[in-house]
């Protein structure tokens, strides 16, 4: 048992956490003169290493995630999504949505065609609510940051976010409040040809270059964010604003997460720099779900395709759950951390 968990643990720490590039970058920067123990020098080496782990991570979940995903074309996932009916449609929606894009916006145009292809409302929306949320790429991203038990149980109530959701939105009959446009579409049904391992692994490098280039930017963001929390601001502010001083930490962490655009790649440095500062778990989580389920920029896509009334409800739901999930985790963290 104490050879599996050592073995666990050099995985999580040297192979997902890569702290062997934090102690070679540290040693590089200190052979350059600049002492990595001040502000300034700890803002470098947390903006270097950050940066060069979480695109090297990227790249390989990318590739490995979309070789799944070539298997789930939108025609594909709609004849499977269409031979299950209540709950298990929604369930079987939230799971597909692990395997799709990585954020909120790349995935509103499947929701769209999926609607448009005559799949039950709440089922589309179980799709849309996991597919920015939870996906594998979050998983395996939080393990090296928080721990398995954190990843998997965040994953999890995430499911079931999506799963609650789209069955809350499927009883309230909502199919009126969708665009005309949408509702009167018709998905044409193209045949899928058979592709070999080649064209898989084509397509999913195309799109590790694509999705690279779309969020370095705003992982460049994240990780800037993250290295002033971790070395600038003082951590008794992190406490007293967002730790156990303040019960409204979790409501505060999910709304400050709304004006943001990022995926799961662009939050992780800022959720690593807040919770070593002394914020609890379930505000940081909180943010994280906020930035990636909630973000400005795909609410005003979403406006594009549904009504006010549906939107706001949409919302709704998705503020209370990860609100919960955020109370959730500040009451148990003891059993995570």
């Amino acid at each position: 048992m104490e050879a599996l968990k050592a073995g666990w643990d050099f995985f999580q720490g040297q192979i997902l956490g890569m702290k062997w590039l934090n102690q070679q970058i540290g040693n590089l920067l200190d052979a350059c003169g600049l002492d990595t123990s001040t502000r300034i020098g700890g803002s470098i080496q947390f903006f270097l290493y950050d940066t060069i782990k979480i695109m090297v991570l990227l790249g390989v979940l990318i590739l490995l995630i979309s070789y799944i995903q070539s298997y789930f074309p939108p025609e594909r996932t709609k004849k499977i999504l269409g031979r299950f009916q209540g709950i298990w449609a929604n369930i079987t929606a939230a799971l597909l949505g692990t395997v799709t894009p990585f954020c909120s916006c790349s995935s509103i145009p499947l929701f769209i065609g999926f609607t448009s292809a005559g799949l039950p409302l709440g089922v589309t929306f179980s799709f849309l609510i996991s597919s920015p949320m939870v996906d594998l790429g979050s998983l395996v991203l939080l393990m090296s940051i928080f721990g398995w038990r954190v990843a998997v149980v965040y994953v999890l109530l995430g499911l079931v976010i999506a799963v609650i959701g789209g069955t809350l939105i499927e009883n309230m009959h909502l199919e009126n409040q969708v665009e005309e446009f949408i509702r009167n579409g018709h998905a044409i049904d193209i045949p899928q040809e058979e592709l070999h391992f080649k064209d898989r692994m084509k397509y999913a490098w195309e799109q590790v270059e694509a999705t690279a280039k779309r969020v370095f930017p705003y992982v460049l963001i994240g990780v800037g964010i993250g290295a002033v929390i971790h070395n600038w601001i003082p951590e008794d502010f992190i406490v007293k604003v967002l730790g156990t001083g303040n019960p409204f930490g979790v409501v505060l962490a999910a709304i400050a997460g709304i004006p943001m655009y990022a995926d799961i790649f662009g939050t992780i440095p800022i959720a690593e720099a807040l919770l070593a500062k002394g914020a609890k778990l379930g505000v940081v989580l909180s943010f994280m779900m906020g930035v990636t389920t909630l973000s400005m920029p795909s609410m005003i896509m979403l406006k594009k395709a549904i009504k006010p009334k549906l939107l706001g409800i949409f919302a709704a739901i998705c503020t209370i759950g990860i609100i919960i999930v955020g109370y959730l985790f500040n009451a148990f963290q003891y059993l995570f951390i």
